[in-house]
This record gives C-alpha cells, structure tokens and sequence, in this order.
C-alpha cells in the first residue's frame, strides 16, 4: 500500500488495541521541532532552556515561572498553546480521544496544532485507502482550500500553495508567468491518480470538486469514515447534484458558510453566498440517534463566501448529530 501524509507525524505514533493513537516522546518531540515552537537564534536563555529540558524529557511539567521567564510574549504564547495541548493530550491518552477533549472544553487552539491533530486522525481513520480522491478531498478536513471556476467547473487547490503563488506574482510577476501559477497545478483524474501518492504532503494537486463525481463521492466516503473512526457510528452519505425536496430538519453545516446558508433556509430567507455542497447523511437504526430523527435524513451543507476560500470545520460534523447525548466514544 502505497505510504501518504508523511508529515503528519503518524510514524510516531502507535495505535492501542481500540485503535486509536497513542501519544508517544517521539510524537511530542516532532512538536517541538517545529518552526513556531523551535528557538530562533537571538532567543532568550530562559526558552533555549525550556526546549532543551523538554528535548530530553518530552512529559516534564513545566510551571508558570518557567513560561513567564521567556521574554519574547510570542514565543510565550506559543510555548502555552503547544505545552496546553501537550498536557491534554496526555491526559486523554490518545490523539482521537485529546481531540474530544479539546472540543467539549473549547480549547482555543492556533489553527496550526489543530490541523495537525485532524490530519493525524484522518490519516489513521483511511489507513489502507488506495483512493486518491478519497485522500485529496480528505485534504480540505485540515487544510483551508481556494476555489476559482475554470470551464464552469468549481476547482479547489491548497490554500498555503494559492498564497505562495499570488506572492510570488507580486514579487516577480515574470518569474510567476514562466511558473504557471495556479494553472500549473494538476487537476486530479483523468488518469493521473497514480502521481498523488508521490506529492501527497506537497498538495499540490486540484480536486475537481464541481466537475468530477469522484471527488465528492471521495468527500462523502472521507466523512463515513471520520464518523465511523471518532463516533463508531456506520452512516451513508450521498453527494446531491440537486437540491429538490430538500427538508431542513436537521442540517449540519460543513464549513461556517455552510452553516450560515442552512441558518438563513430555515428562516425562511436567502442566502447570501453561495451552497457548493450537499450531501445527504443517512443514519443508522442506533439507540444514540434521537427518536424524532430515526429514519430521517441529515443535510450537510458546503458553502462559498466572498473571500472564495473553504474552511471544512470537522467539529461541526461530531457536535451537531441528532444523537441523545452527543458525547464523543
């Protein structure tokens, strides 16, 4: 099986009987090797002591005065978020179950660490999955994606990547015109499958969201399993090309546009961007369902602000189910 998302760290981890990440030294110590949280050069002794303390004793605690001594207020800041997060996660035991924990204290967390956790469940939740777009779409759980029309079709690309490239216009717009740009980028299918496996942690390929069947059957299939891996909960979701007889029962927003476009449907007004997506979620005949939602259908909406970017909010989907309790297994 071919290996993907190298940079998720998940070689550090290991996996408990249930399945589940456990949070090793290794795991912690990739963290801290990371550019926010490794000390610069003109760093102060307090924080270059600090690292190096935790660089061999990866579970040390740390107390207050240890983080009030560093001098820079950012680097304090980042130490708190990732010594936070560290200490959750520890606590929990294991990233699935630091992840929930994270949610039901609404943690404030910096977007970095929390993208990092959901690519490291995804990539245990589809491990064996032999489908690029599976894996592309599962892409936009923990990374933001533009989208632009091209031939009307919706594509989305890697945010981080879009940037670098409008960046670059800027800086050299000569440059930029020899390097293609966003349209240099490979849009996935047709054949070229084959090449994700290579460039997986480069995301450098487009998913053909408006204009491929695959790719939303890809998101439909990455939801079945974040659902079955987080809730152990066996749903079916179905990509809709129409939105005809729709009900609005219950409807969970994908992304906060998605959830802004069912909130306005529901009272009766109309939306001012634009729905993408719409999946059709099937739940099964579970005690944890509610009653007045067994048999009954969730809608999962996918929207498109002004600012043409998609910020998949995967929280949205383990909070807002129709369960009796909707605590996280």
């Amino acid at each position: 099986m071919p290996e993907f998302w190298v940079a998720s760290g998940h070689h550090f981890a290991r996996r408990n009987a249930a399945g589940r990440l456990l949070v090793t030294d290794e795991l912690i110590l990739a963290w801290l090797a990371r550019p926010e949280v490794l000390p610069p050069a003109d760093a102060c002794a307090a924080e270059r002591a600090l690292h190096s303390r935790l660089m061999d004793k990866p579970r040390a605690k740390v107390s207050g005065i240890e983080l009030a001594a560093i001098k820079d207020a950012d680097a304090r800041e980042n130490w708190q978020f990732l010594l936070r997060l560290r200490d959750t996660l520890l606590e929990a035991g294991t990233i699935e179950e630091g992840y929930q924990a994270i949610l039901h204290k609404q943690m404030e967390l910096p977007f970095v660490f929390t993208a990092q956790l959901l690519q490291l469940i995804l990539r245990n939740a589809l491990d064996g999955c032999d489908d690029p777009q599976v894996l592309r779409a599962a892409e936009c759980f923990f990374r933001p994606q533009r989208a632009h029309v091209k031939d009307n079709k919706l594509l989305l690309a890697d945010e981080e990547l879009v940037t670098l490239f409008e960046q670059e216009m800027h800086a050299s717009p000569l440059t930029a015109m020899f390097s293609g740009g966003v349209d240099s980028l490979d849009v996935l299918g047709g054949g070229n499958e084959w090449t994700y496996w290579s460039r997986s942690d480069a995301h450098t390929t487009v998913l053909n969201f408006g204009g491929d069947p695959k790719a939303r059957a890809g998101m439909a299939a990455t939801i079945e399993a974040f659902l079955r891996h987080m809730l152990v909960l066996e749903v079916t979701v179905t990509p809709q090309s129409v939105a005809d007889q729709v009900d609005l029962r219950w409807f969970v927003g994908l992304d906060p546009v998605g959830t802004a476009i069912g909130n306005a449907l529901w009272n009766g007004a109309v939306p001012k961007d634009t729905l993408v997506g719409l999946f059709r979620m099937e739940l099964p005949a579970d005690k944890r369902v509610r009653s007045d939602m067994q048999g009954q259908p969730v809608w999962l909406l996918l929207g498109l602000g002004a600012d043409h970017t998609i910020r998949i909010k995967p929280q949205n989907l383990l909070m807002g189910l129709p369960l009796v309790e909707p605590v996280l297994s």
